[in-house]
């Protein structure tokens, strides 16, 4: 096997290995090279080369979701990194604990005119879990260091001396890095600068110290005496459950919230999380009472007592809205590591795992006599048989696309929404229980989507679908630039010729600033970017041929499919809007 003959970068390498991070997502590069040949001449390692570093970023995000466990990013120096902050923000958000690794040049190279030089360290600050700034080996071209390093190396101690001061640095950067992400699931970036000759190698390995990968346990449960008291009186109770990773909850907890009385739950379809008792439209249950003559009443009548929150990010603004405005007594998140107060009204943070609280809260569990889910009951089987009615008489649109695309979907497959308009529409139909839901909903970008879902679906057992829209398909199309698509990839396109959640927003006018400026609208043909990455590609735009489309579009193929829906931009805001009168 061969190594790089510098240090540091033997040493990523063995600490990847000995925390368990055998998938490496690099991104071409010279500065890089040492890190590419040690990890690449591994066999314990995955590599992947994915040459747009945004898009590997992005890839490896969506492994590391999946797997939850860390997954490694490795890129050369200078803009490169910079190109890993979208994902690496999304990462923040949303816990995932992307592993990045950026080559630099050596100190005394920065802010002196070289070429792909930028100021490396500490550059994700704001949204990173540690920053680990490796120093730069002085027993690896020593000669070149003394002669331009001003000063790095003391000629006065010995070179070991001052070498062993570097490793031990460097290995405890490199433990404190991998813990935040192990024990914390964030991203944490490991700078590591390299002096030339970047390609020399050797067959023997450098000694390493002992390392132990042992993560800690973070679940931190208060005395929960005063709180099931406060839960076993309150009569009106709204669990409300955004973004989540499937089978984190046990079944028979769910089956106490769906059959209590003064319970409601409201989840999106993000959450992964099945009932027949849930509320799985939030949008279809508020906008009527938006609506309604007798708003205030109805909003004071949904008003919880108590508003019990886990995952992620929502994203319904219905919902936020009306928490706002009409807050709850108490409102509780379950997370082990941090609570958002979404609606300004936090009472309490429970640092554990929802399992762990809910058997708490549950361990001698009677339900209080209430009207609360029986009256809202009422209204949701109302709303899903008004939406049934109104779908059967809407001309094509992306509301009617994606009510056959949501009953189209095969069982067991994976799903991957993009955002803005794709995620919301989603959240108006059933999805089946069966399928397991994704979204970059820690920042919401459209950027990403397709690397993320590409990522998400290298080790899944299943096959994969990305529903995205024209923007953010676009804006993303590089997702497809690498050797790893499976075949039974699959992508839906919604394609409204522009940012269609813009005519549905305040302020849309029918003038060629908002059309050029905001809606921005196009003519590019996504058949050529099919062609481009050797994707079957079909394109509809009516529904007759969208259902005959969707009866071959899952089937066994040789290579990954793109199914394009064009839609009527001038008309699919209308309708959507529409329906929440129609169900009022």
């Amino acid at each position: 096997m061969n190594y790089s003959t510098i240090p540091s970068a033997q040493s990523v390498v063995y600490y990847c290995k000995m925390y368990g991070v055998k998938n490496i997502v690099i991104s071409p590069g010279s500065r890089n090279a040492p890190l590419t040949i040690s990890f690449t001449e591994d066999d314990y390692f995955n590599c992947y080369s994915i040459v747009d570093e945004r898009c590997a970023a992005f890839f490896a995000l969506g492994m590391a979701q999946q797997q939850q466990k860390p997954v490694a990013v490795v890129c050369t120096s200078g803009s490169a990194l910079l190109n890993y902050y979208p994902a690496i923000s999304e990462a923040f958000y949303s816990d995932i604990p992307l592993f990045v690794i950026s080559a630099d040049r050596p100190p005394y190279k920065i802010d002196i005119g070289d070429g792909q030089t930028i100021r490396q360290d500490h550059v994700f600050h704001r949204h990173i879990g540690y920053s680990a700034n490796l120093m730069l080996d002085v027993s690896h071209a020593t000669n070149t260091i003394i002669k331009e390093g001003k000063g790095l190396i003391d000629n006065s101690i010995d070179i070991e001396e001052q070498q062993t001061v570097v490793e031990n640095h460097n290995g405890e950067q490199l433990k404190r890095a991998f813990s935040v992400a192990l024990n914390s699931m964030s991203p944490v970036h490991v700078n590591v600068p390299f002096e030339e000759p970047l390609y020399n190698i050797t067959t023997e390995p450098f000694n390493q110290p002992t390392v132990d990968p042992t993560s800690q346990d973070s679940d931190d449960l208060d005395d929960l005496e005063e709180y099931i008291a406060l839960w076993g009186k309150a009569k009106r109770k709204l669990v409300l459950v955004g973004v989540n990773y499937p089978n984190t909850i046990p079944q028979k907890y769910l089956e106490i919230l769906a059959n209590d009385p003064s319970v409601i739950v409201l989840t999106e379809t993000t959450s992964n999380l099945h009932h027949l008792n849930f509320f799985n439209s939030i949008d279809s249950l508020i906008a009527p009472i938006e609506k309604s003559t007798k708003k205030e009443k109805l909003f004071k009548q949904l008003q919880p007592d108590i508003v019990l929150t886990f995952g992620g990010l929502i994203v319904s603004k219905k919902i936020k809205s009306f928490l706002r405005t009409y807050k709850p007594q108490h409102h509780w998140h379950v997370n082990n590591k941090k609570a958002y107060d979404t609606f300004f009204s936090l009472t309490h943070h429970f640092k554990t795992s929802e399992h762990i609280f809910l058997s708490s809260l549950f361990a001698n569990h009677t339900n209080v006599a209430s009207d609360y889910y029986a009256y809202w009951s009422k209204v949701k089987n109302h709303y899903e048989t008004k939406r049934a009615e109104y779908v059967k008489e809407i001309p094509f649109s992306d509301m009617l696309a994606f009510s056959n695309v949501a009953k189209s979907i095969p069982e067991n497959y994976q799903l991957h929404l993009a955002n803005s308009s794709t995620v919301r529409y989603a959240q108006l139909f059933e999805i089946d229980a069966s399928i397991t839901v994704f979204c970059n909903r820690g920042t919401s970008g459209i950027d990403g989507s397709t690397s993320t879902a590409v990522g998400a679906s290298i080790y899944n057992k299943t096959p994969t679908l990305l529903i995205t829209g024209d923007l953010s398909f676009l804006y993303d199309s590089n997702g497809l630039w690498n050797k790893h698509l499976r075949s039974d990839f699959r992508v839906i396109v919604i394609n409204n010729d522009g940012g269609g959640i813009f005519r549905i927003l305040p302020g849309q006018e029918e003038t060629y600033n908002f059309e050029t400026f905001f809606e921005t609208t196009h003519d590019l043909k996504l058949e050529a970017i099919c062609n481009l990455y050797n994707l079957e590609y079909n394109s509809v735009s009516e529904e007759n041929d969208l259902k005959n489309s969707l009866n071959e579009f899952y089937k066994a193929s040789k290579k990954a499919k793109l199914l394009e829906i064009k839609t009527p931009r001038l008309l699919n805001n209308k309708i959507l809007l529409s329906y929440f009168d129609f169900i009022s």
